[in-house]
């Protein structure tokens, strides 16, 4: 297992709840009193997303995320999201939080599958912090906050080593195996099958340094070519022109983590009769992770570090709904395996000082629900460490 592969984890499943949520929060229109006193849909947006970026981005957090440290268990990640995701005056319920983190963890996944190269794991990160920087490019301080975390980035991942990625890889595709959520997307492009597993392709461009497959070269003990021997292969492939670049700004090259949401069209998530399955084989991973609790603790106090005032009012909060009706949501909620589902814990929002008094501003006074840790099941322990947030 490797200890560098949580920031990239975090991060890219991250970029991919952010691409979500500006999707939906843009399709899903706003109450009329509420747009009225939002004044347009796209400060609504904005001030949601600024607020998620500007939590998932906090100085102290990164730096705790960036060192050396184990993955944390699929419950733990799943907790941290969920806070993250509340981290404004939007609301999930339950329903729509697990659809929205089966559709974050499954496009990630096919990221990895799809690498060319393990480095190329790198380029994908920075796609999406590069896709969240054009989010907030009209928010200078936040804007500054993305591209320290870049740096980061930079610092610590470019004097790796082939093998180094290569077991950072490994790390997240074992995160992953027993994960086979259908989306639609997936489904119509014909690259997932039925059962949730994906399709990789056999055609395309070959990992940047290495040569079309097609030629065996012989050597002597002396190193000298002696012979060679032609085949030929069932896939189409090509050698790119360029490497992407690793740097702050530049072209990344490979497409994978950009936004697949940028061009509208529904997506469902649907539980494969493998994942039912395997559900069961799953309780132990799923379970916390008692050396992941400690640092998750410490992690969840650096997130939730900063105070907030309750705005006075009676209104809950803008809830948005990952379904297309709220009797879909329902049916979905009622329907997925025990096994697989997560407690979403209504959680207070935070914001910078004085964020919440803009928020007010612009959405009126909202009243934001208190945290209610539920009791008795198996994340509770984690479930109080988010209560501190």
């Amino acid at each position: 297992m490797s200890v560098r592969s949580l920031p990239l984890l975090f991060l890219n499943l991250g970029g991919e709840m952010l691409y979500i949520l500006d999707q939906r929060l843009r399709a899903q229109s706003i109450p009329t009193e509420k747009a009225r006193k939002a004044k347009n849909q796209r400060l609504f947006v904005f001030a949601v997303m600024n607020d998620i970026i500007t939590t998932m981005f906090n100085k102290k957090f990164m730096e705790e995320l960036f060192k050396p440290q184990e993955l944390y268990s699929k419950k733990a990640l799943r907790t941290l999201y969920d806070r993250l995701a509340h981290a404004s005056i939007m609301r999930l319920n339950q329903a729509s939080m697990d659809k929205l983190y089966d559709l974050m963890t499954m496009a990630f996944k096919y990221q990895v599958l799809l690498c060319p190269r393990p480095k190329d794991i790198l380029l994908v990160t920075f796609n999406h912090l590069d896709t969240i920087k054009d989010f907030v490019h009209d928010a200078p301080g936040i804007l500054n906050q993305v591209d320290e975390t870049a740096r980061q980035l930079i610092e610590t991942y470019s004097s790796l080593s082939a093998g180094e990625f290569q077991l950072i890889r490994q790390t997240l595709l074992i995160f992953f195996q027993d994960m086979h959520i259908r989306v639609s997307i997936f489904l119509k492009d014909k690259v997932q099958n039925s059962n949730g597993r994906f399709v990789l392709p056999i055609s395309g461009p070959v990992p940047w340094g290495t040569e079309v497959p097609g030629l065996i070269r012989l050597f002597n003990h002396n190193g000298d070519e002696v012979k060679r021997t032609e085949f030929t292969t069932e896939g189409n492939y090509f050698t790119p022109q360029r490497e992407g670049s690793f740097d702050l700004y530049g072209d990344r090259v490979l497409k994978l983590g950009t936004n697949m949401y940028s061009v509208s069209r529904p997506v469902e998530t649907h539980m494969s009769g493998s994942s039912k399955n395997l559900a069961s084989q799953a309780k132990e991973n799923i379970a916390p992770n008692p050396f992941a609790k400690e640092e998750l603790n410490f992690l969840a106090r650096l997130m939730g570090g900063l105070d907030i005032k309750k705005p006075a009012g009676s209104e809950t909060g803008f809830r948005l709904n990952l379904f297309t009706t709220d009797e879909e949501e329902e049916h979905a909620a009622l329907t997925r395996p025990e096994e697989l589902s997560y407690k979403v814990v209504n959680i207070e929002a935070t914001q910078e000082p004085g964020r919440q008094a803009e928020l007010s501003r612009i959405l009126g006074e909202l009243e934001v629900a208190e945290p209610r840790p539920e009791s008795g099941g198996k994340g509770e322990d984690l479930l109080a460490l988010m209560d501190g947030l």
